[in-house]
């Protein structure tokens, strides 16, 4: 199993951060690396061919989420302080891959994933 953590600051208030984060239908609006998701349910939602099952929901504070795609499965971890003007997000995922050759490479990638997450968001609250 591999544990990737970010946590930083953004400069934006925590309704318009946790809206923009949780508006997956617009991710293909601001994030670089996602070209489309397609809704399933309200629970459900895919991206890049990984399907997400929302576990998780409370407003403006967590939002948790289970992965499955071929390569991976595991869990999202998303929590949301408010800091006034600011908010502080605490990103974490718990990844096991499916691939054996894949293990040495998956705490990079989701270290890289997470590191263009918080750009991509940023940059679209700008």
């Amino acid at each position: 199993m591999a544990v990737s953590n970010i946590n930083t600051i953004i400069n934006n208030d925590i309704q318009k951060v946790w809206n923009i984060v949780l508006a997956v239908d617009k991710y293909n609006l601001w994030r670089s690396d996602l070209s489309k998701t397609e809704i399933i349910n309200d629970k459900q939602f895919i991206g890049y061919a990984t399907t997400f099952t929302v576990t998780v929901v409370e407003p403006y504070k967590r939002w948790e989420f289970d992965m499955d795609n071929s390569n991976m499965k595991g869990h999202w971890i998303g929590i949301f302080t408010d800091k006034g003007n600011e908010t502080q997000i605490d990103f974490t995922e718990n990844v096991i891959p499916k691939k054996w050759f894949m293990k040495p490479f998956v705490k990079t990638y989701l270290k890289k994933q997470q590191k263009q997450f918080v750009l991509d968001l940023k940059k679209a609250l700008e």
